[in-house]
């Protein structure tokens, strides 16, 4: 009789978890379906956004300041027969994305600091295979004993890092409603495109909380890609379908050289597709300020406080910081001789090698206010301007 009892009452307790879970699963969904206004922090927007780009499975190392982003998923994917395994270092993590792609799965990760520098190893051979995988960047003061709040010093590190040629796609995000959105592109991008995609972002973002609006992709018309097995598809290879053969190995430097060009060349071409940047600036404007990620948000207040003081300042934002709008911001420069370029950025001049490689040749004073490891206020962009002159 107990026994029994006991046997009934396991069946009973089964029951009312799947019942709860079916509860707070039509609950999440009302979330998006209806486009809530919520009030959470950047981590939390980040599963949130997986969450609405169909995402599978998510691989991590616990590393601050991403950590939530796994504890977020985690508790949301299990109601949605999604996935997520916490993997012994970012190595194996990075390397369980690729194996989860091969099988047909979306799959992303988020790390920062040094996770970021161990997942170099797998993000390059993601490139070498044209494998599609999404990593969020929650960027930290380096190195891995430095701190673990706020920088901007990983910029480098994800648009170029690894034994590779930097083919990546990497948005850096300024809010939240952009981490958001971002992230869903950047699976699009990734799916699409077959190159690694990053969301870059940081402490600040990571950790402070504002609004956004939640919503599916599909019901604003967005693309939302489905992710389709690479290896293990249905049918005979040679008979059926082509086979798929994954060349991660090469023999000699001419055959490496001919495939890298191959997929350098296939990386060019999407160059159109793929480069966002804001821009605000006329023919009449002195000083351009250039910046990305969350110090953006400091450059337009301050390019909005100093025209009412009279200046004429405009802006320029990268948002795909790899590939880099290098002939937009070039457009605007050339068009003024004598206009100043300040590039302002919590590194030290990370963002500014590439603005100046993108504008050498040209004549323009470029000035920076750079300051790794710490925030950047929209006073201390204002005084900067007014010290320049």
């Amino acid at each position: 009789m107990r026994c029994g009892d006991n046997a009934k009452s396991l069946i009973s307790e089964s029951e009312v978890g799947k019942i709860a879970s079916e509860g707070l699963r039509q609950e999440y969904e009302e979330v998006l379906n209806k486009e809530k206004r919520m009030f959470m922090t950047g981590n939390e927007v980040i599963a949130w956004a997986a969450l609405a780009a169909n995402a599978d499975f998510m691989y991590g190392y616990p590393i601050t300041p991403q950590n939530e982003i796994m504890h977020y998923w985690a508790k949301l994917a299990p109601h949605f027969g999604r996935g997520f395994l916490q993997t012994e270092d970012e190595i194996s993590a990075g390397f369980a994305m690729l194996g989860g792609a091969l099988v047909g799965k979306k799959t992303f990760s988020g790390t920062a600091g040094p996770g970021n520098i161990l997942m170099q190893e797998p993000i390059a051979m993601a490139e070498m295979m044209r494998l599609p995988g999404v990593w969020v960047i929650q960027q930290r003061g380096g190195p891995s004993t430095a701190t673990v709040i706020y920088s901007q010093q990983e910029l480098r590190l994800t648009a170029t890092g690894g034994n590779g040629e930097g083919m990546r796609i990497v948005y850096s995000t300024s809010s939240h409603q952009e981490l958001f959105e971002y992230t869903i592109k950047a699976f699009n991008a990734a799916w699409k495109y077959r190159f690694p995609a990053f969301v870059l972002g940081d402490g600040y973002q990571a950790k402070m909380r504002e609004t956004v609006t939640l919503f599916r992709p599909e019901a604003r018309g967005w693309e939302n890609l489905t992710a389709e097995p690479i290896l293990l598809r249905p049918g005979i290879p040679y008979l059926d379908r082509d086979p798929v053969h994954l060349r991660n190995t090469f023999n000699i430097e001419e055959e490496l050289n001919k495939i890298l060009m191959e997929y350098v060349t296939d990386f060019e071409q999407l160059k159109p597709a793929l480069i966002e940047w804001e821009e605000e600036s006329d023919p009449a404007v002195e000083v351009l300020i250039v910046a990305h990620g969350i110090v953006a948000r400091a450059a337009k207040g301050a390019v909005e406080n100093l025209k009412l003081q009279g200046w004429k300042v405009g802006y320029f934002r990268p948002i795909t910081v790899r590939p880099f709008p290098g002939e937009a911001l070039r457009r605007v420069v050339s068009e003024n001789p004598e206009l100043k370029i300040v590039v302002v950025e919590s590194a030290y001049g990370q963002l500014l090698s590439i603005v100046k490689e993108e504008l050498y040749g040209l004549s323009n004073t470029i000035a920076s206010l750079l300051r790794p490891g710490v925030g950047i206020t929209t006073e201390e962009i204002e005084a900067t301007i007014v010290h320049l002159g």
